[in-house]
Order: structure tokens, then C-alpha cells, then sequence
């Protein structure tokens, strides 16, 4: 066992033992927006910061909470991390990925990846969630190493955007484009993510999703779309209004997790 998959099994058992679960189901990566969505899906038996686990680092990013909490949702075992690690802060792809991996050694056979993103269609005005479809790395940074050959022709699980189509036949689905930040894109970087096929932007998630795949977990990204991407409205982007964003949808993103995350 090597170095990452050894601290991500740590902090497994350590979880393990705070919950009294022996084997969780499904994980759950909050990004910026989501965490209040997560309430809808009950009270926590355990809340612990996530530094406190072996492993992880304190989020620095304002709207991430940096915890790490195990919830009951209609009876499968969920653990929810809200407050990532980005690429941006400087720890590298192990810290970026240890959550899923984490999740992976506690059991999980699933994992819900979320973000607060930009979005490049018109149509999609803040607030709106998008399903991932696809996404394009523009990071030139992988979580793996070696000769780790993993196929990610369906790293999305059709299966799981199907069941969401199910539990909302009104979202669309996209193409998540990963920006390395922590600047935000320039005009000319969002036209250039729309010629390559991007509909979505933003500094997280495909790193997350790499590693949940070579570790043998079906993926589903969600995304919310907190501001149309720069050059698209004219107005400067903060940080600020994608928490915006997420606080005006946040009954919406509730009932959307409550709804899919049972069926898992």
C-alpha cells in the first residue's frame, strides 16, 4: 500500500471509529454553494473538523466549511466533506483527492462531486444546477502515479445522470472545464473553454473525479452555476456572489440532494 492510499486508510478507520459505521455507501464533496443544500439531508451522528483527521488540511476558502460529518439518509450510510482542498492552495494532487479516497477506503461504492462554477450558455442564469456530462483538464495535474492506466470514458456514470434526469427532468447537462485559479478566467480563456466543448468553469472537481474513478467508485458531478463566466455580462466576478448564488438556491439544491442522494 502506498503512501496516499496508507493516510487515506487512517483516517477511514478513525471515522470508523468516531461513527461506530463500519462501511459507508455514499460520499458527498460540498463545493462553494452547497453546503446549506446538504441539510435537507438530516441531522449528523458525527461533525468533526476535518483537520482533525489524518491527512486533511484546513480549508482557506471563504463558504468552505472544512468538516467532515456521517449522516443516515434513507438507509444507506453518507459522509458529507464540505470544505475542499483546491489545486490553488499549493499542497498538490494527493491533498486535493484525499477526500475520495478517504471515501473509498471507508466503504463507499459512490460519490456525489458538487462546485460552484461559472456557466457559459445564456441560459443558464445563477442558481440554475447542471449535471456533469463530461470534463476537460486544463490543470496539466493528475492525482495519480505511475503507470495508473485508468479509463475515463464514462468517469460521469451515465447511470446516476440518468436517475437525476428521473428526479428532475428540467436540468441540462454540461461540460465542466477546470481552470487551475486561483484567478478567475480571463474573456478570452471562457472563449476559448466554448470552441474546446466547455459549457462550465471552475477551479475544482476533475481532479476529485480522476481519483474516485481509478479507485473503483461510480461518479456524479453536479454543478451550480454562481455567475455567468467573465466577459459574458459585463460585470466583475467575487467570490462573494457565488456564495450569493448558493444561499438563493440553497431550497432548490436541498431538494435536489434529498431526492437523489436515497437512490444512490
Amino acid at each position: 500500500m502506498d503512501d496516499v492510499q496508507a493516510l487515506a486508510q487512517q483516517a477511514a478507520d478513525r471515522i470508523g471509529v468516531l461513527t461506530g459505521v463500519d462501511k459507508h455507501d455514499v460520499a458527498l464533496v460540498l463545493g462553494s454553494g452547497w453546503g446549506a443544500a446538504a441539510e435537507a439531508l438530516g441531522t449528523p451522528r458525527l461533525e468533526v473538523a476535518s483537520e482533525e483527521l489524518p491527512g486533511f488540511i484546513a480549508s482557506g476558502v471563504p463558504g468552505h466549511g472544512g468538516r467532515v460529518a456521517s449522516v443516515s439518509v434513507g438507509g444507506l450510510e453518507v459522509l458529507l466533506f464540505s470544505g475542499r482542498t483546491h489545486l490553488y492552495e499549493g499542497h498538490g494532487p494527493a491533498s486535493v483527492a484525499h477526500p475520495v479516497r478517504v471515501a473509498a477506503a471507508a466503504g463507499c461504492r459512490t460519490v456525489v462531486l458538487t462546485n460552484g462554477c461559472g456557466g457559459l450558455r445564456p441560459e443558464w442564469s445563477p442558481g440554475t444546477p447542471v449535471i456533469i456530462r463530461d470534463h476537460i483538464n486544463l490543470t496539466a495535474q493528475t492525482p495519480l502515479v505511475g503507470a495508473t492506466f485508468v479509463d475515463l470514458t464514462e468517469v460521469y456514470s451515465p447511470r446516476l445522470r440518468a436517475l437525476v434526469k428521473e428526479v428532475d427532468p428540467t436540468l441540462d447537462e454540461g461540460v465542466y472545464v477546470q481552470f487551475t485559479g486561483p484567478q478567475y478566467e480571463t474573456p478570452a480563456e471562457i472563449r476559448m473553454a466554448s470552441v474546446i466543448g466547455g459549457d462550465l468553469v471552475g477551479m475544482s472537481t476533475t481532479l476529485e473525479a480522476i481519483a474516485a474513478r481509478a479507485a473503483g467508485l461510480e461518479v456524479l458531478g453536479l454543478s451550480l452555476v454562481t455567475n455567468q463566466a467573465a466577459g459574458m455580462s459585463g460585470d466583475t466576478l467575487d467570490h462573494g456572489e457565488v456564495l450569493d448564488a448558493g444561499r438563493a438556491a440553497g431550497e432548490r439544491l436541498g431538494s435536489l440532494l434529498s431526492r437523489v442522494v436515497p437512490r444512490l
